[in-house]
């Protein structure tokens, strides 16, 4: 890489950053370089997107300045921002899913002609867009007819169409298949070869560390460590963010499992994207009491698809799903909460809370029915047992009153599992239940997990993440087109399950 590829284009210096007596940022500096990628890592609440919000123009710092290209300057709002070149690519999507592709991609900026929008000319420039990042996506597809990983594509491909040159991309995998993975990357390295300035946060820490130049650690709103990717690696990198060498555990052990508390026979459940295949097909699997399995398979595979099946959010074509021995019919969702099956859904902002509840009322929504006292809510009632909620699930937060948009990404998950909890589940079942959430919020899901497992209930989870697979699982069950291609113990390696789910294992 030459000297002109390595210059600082944006820096924040000493930035402050307060919300009443919260000191969010502490002091932070920090450099971005021309057509390099400048990965930033800290756990939930470190300060990452307050920093990224106040370099994208969101918001301002309390204190504190930013540089760029050597001059002060102040991004009143992000259109100000995005004027100067900077884009900043949300970890939670910000889709209009009533719109088309198209119509998402030049929200706000329309193209124009002698008769109004040219919708002509922007379905072109999508197509171009899409060629290589969504191939067989047409620019007028409805957003809600995508799956949540091409909805994450789309977010993506509006911020690289305003031709940025400084692109921050804030979780910018966390619903991709390892194929759409490395589309992505090689964007990524396309990009910074024409000079484009990459900012990437990711909890993924190994995948972030195959694009990474320049590292940057941020911890309770402070900068801890920071250097060049060829003095770092993992240990390196947990050990700045949680202060130790950390892992996800290992399966409970010391008692046996239960009867057997969830049978699922020949079940097929057909795609909603085509009525003539089935994504799930001839499955059959067996989860006993105090048994912790993992559902692992890319995108498509049908792991999602399984677990909304039986949750009863997904009808069946076929099979049977049994509990305790006896098979469920058309129950609804709610009617299988009541027999004892809680299902934590993928997209916790879309399907697991309500975004204008407090915390306590997203934590007791699904078990209101405990709070009746002689027929009528009670508001103490549910306040008691929200609070006993966040004590066992160990959210973060001054009281159930606070705005559920206040909490973390970690903390939020927690409320979604909290709220599962609060039913009483003989079965949890958890789909993707680390998405978007820091290895010390992943270390605490996982506890909870192995904590509800010794008590009896039987949990399965699904992931996309190898490493996933190897910590608290009992068994790992490979899906592959819908059905089982292998299943494992906990000495399985990372390399087996892989191979077993059609993934490239790298040499």
């Amino acid at each position: 890489m030459s000297d002109d590829f390595d210059d600082v284009v944006l820096e924040a210096r000493n930035v402050v950053k307060t919300y009443g007596g919260t000191r969010a940022l502490k002091g932070v500096n920090f450099e971005i370089r021309r057509g390099t990628v400048t990965t930033l890592f800290g756990e939930n609440g470190a300060g990452k997107s307050t920093l990224m919000k106040i370099l994208s123009g969101v918001e301002q710092p309390t204190s504190g300045e930013i540089v760029l290209d050597g001059e002060p300057v102040v991004f009143h709002s992000t259109n100000d921002a995005r004027d100067r070149g900077i884009s900043i690519i949300h970890q939670e999507l910000s889709l209009a899913p009533n719109l088309s592709v198209r119509d998402n991609i030049f929200m706000g900026r329309e193209i124009t002609g002698p008769f109004g929008i040219d919708f002509a000319e922007e379905a072109r420039q999508t197509r171009e867009l899409l060629a290589d990042l969504l191939p067989g996506v047409e620019p007028e597809t409805h957003v809600n007819d995508l799956r949540v990983g091409q909805q994450q594509i789309i977010e993506i491909a509006r911020a690289l169409s305003v031709n940025s040159r400084i692109l921050i991309m804030d979780e910018p995998t966390s619903a991709l298949a390892a194929a759409e993975v490395e589309i992505l990357f090689g964007i990524i390295h396309d990009l910074t070869a024409r000079g484009v300035a990459i900012v990437y946060i990711s909890h993924h820490l190994e995948e972030a560390l195959e694009v990474t130049d320049h590292a940057v650690v941020l911890r309770d709103g402070s900068m801890t460590a920071k250097d060049e990717r060829a003095n770092i690696d993992l240990e390196w990198i947990v050990r700045n963010m949680v202060g130790d060498n950390f892992d996800l555990g290992s399966p409970p052990s010391g008692y046996e499992f239960g009867e057997t508390i969830l049978s699922i026979r020949d079940l097929r459940v057909l795609d909603p994207e085509n009525p003539e295949r089935s994504i799930v097909n001839g499955l059959s699997l067996d989860v006993r009491a105090g048994e912790i399995v993992c559902l692992y398979g890319l995108m498509g595979a049908g792991r999602t698809e399984l677990l909304e099946a039986v949750a009863g959010r997904d009808r069946i074509d076929g099979g049977e799903i049994l509990l305790d021995g006896t098979a469920l019919g058309d129950d609804s969702i709610a009617e299988r909460i009541a027999l004892g099956i809680g299902l934590v859904p993928e997209d916790r902002q879309r399907d697991g809370l309500v975004q204008t509840f407090d915390v306590g009322t997203n934590l007791t929504l699904a078990s209101l029915g405990n709070s009746i006292v002689n027929g009528v809510l009670s508001r103490r009632t549910e306040k008691k047992i929200a609070q006993d909620l966040i004590r066992t699930v160990t959210v973060k937060t001054p009281g159930p009153e606070l705005p559920i948009g206040s909490l973390s990404g970690g903390n939020q998950q927690k409320v979604v599992i909290g709220k599962v909890v609060a039913t009483d589940p003989r079965v949890m079942l958890l789909d993707e239940p680390s998405r978007g959430i820091d290895i010390g919020a992943k270390g605490e899901v996982f506890r909870l997990l192995a904590e509800r497992a010794r008590e009896g209930l039987a949990v399965v989870y699904s992931t996309s993440e190898v490493g996933e697979c190897l910590s608290i699982a009992h068994r790992i069950i490979v899906l592959r087109r819908g059905q089982i291609s292998a299943e494992f113990g906990p000495d399985a390696t990372k390399e087996m399950i892989m191979a077993a789910s059609g993934e490239a294992v790298a040499a």
